[in-house]
């Protein structure tokens, strides 16, 4: 099939979602819609989570960019504390595996199983490192001009089975889809049958969020099959 080549701006996905929940839950009448537009216009553009998030809400982002903040020495070493952390994260540890997980990934058919099972368990750290590094760079650097960003990430690979492991990994987006896509399709309050079309239904389109192709369309998939066991017990 055919397909556009579009140039799409940088964190596209992230802050349609971000305007997408604004315009849902001012529908819904959960927040007072705004009258100052460089407020709104800040909270669509927020500098530090634009490009990767983690996926804000205007309950929580938009009441501390229309009051008042006043500098703290404790929320500031706190801050830089957790930049830095980020900044290890993701330059020394993601960075330092990249150059390794594209060879073997690359090289596939041509280097043995302990290689290969090895590039899958760097790249598992690499995601990670690099994902949650950036998280914690925009939290810190929100921090330091006193604003408070949701956690994204809460040591996800401790997670005891696939639904904690979703609670614990880009909170911000699986709250999200939780929020915007499960519950007004019904979640689980209309029998068994729908709530498992549902559940499908929110991996898929977390899939397709993640990219427009049917390896991520089987990867949503994937994840619904392993989550359903543990939802229907």
């Amino acid at each position: 099939l055919s397909t556009l080549n579009i140039i799409l701006p940088v964190g596209i996905s992230f802050y349609t979602f971000q305007t997408l929940s604004y315009t849902l839950d001012a529908y819904k009448g959960k927040i007072t819609p705004t009258r100052d537009f460089i407020a709104f216009a800040a909270f669509v553009s927020f500098f530090p989570q634009l490009v990767a998030g983690p996926i804000e809400r205007a309950s929580n982002l938009l009441p501390q960019i229309l009051g008042k903040r006043t500098f703290s020495y404790k929320k500031g070493v706190d801050a830089l504390r957790l930049i830095l952390w980020g900044m290890f994260k993701k330059v020394l540890i993601a960075d330092t595996l990249a150059p390794d997980v594209d060879y073997i990934f690359a090289h596939y058919d041509a280097l043995n199983s302990g290689t290969l099972l090895l590039g899958a368990m760097y790249f598992s750290i690499q995601i990670y490192c690099d994902f949650s590094g950036y998280s914690d760079i925009a939290i810190g650097v929100s921090k330091l001009f006193g604003f408070e960003l949701m956690s994204n990430f809460k040591f996800p690979y401790f997670s005891k089975n696939i639904s904690e492991f979703w609670h614990r990994w880009h909170i911000s987006l699986s709250t999200w889809f939780r929020d915007y896509v499960y519950i007004p399709l019904g979640g689980s309050r209309e029998g068994r049958g729908k709530a498992i079309r549902n559940i499908f239904i929110i991996f898929l389109v977390s899939g397709f969020w993640h990219g427009a192709n049917w390896t991520f369309l089987l990867w949503g998939g994937i994840h619904a099959a392993l989550y359903l066991p543990l939802f229907l017990v």
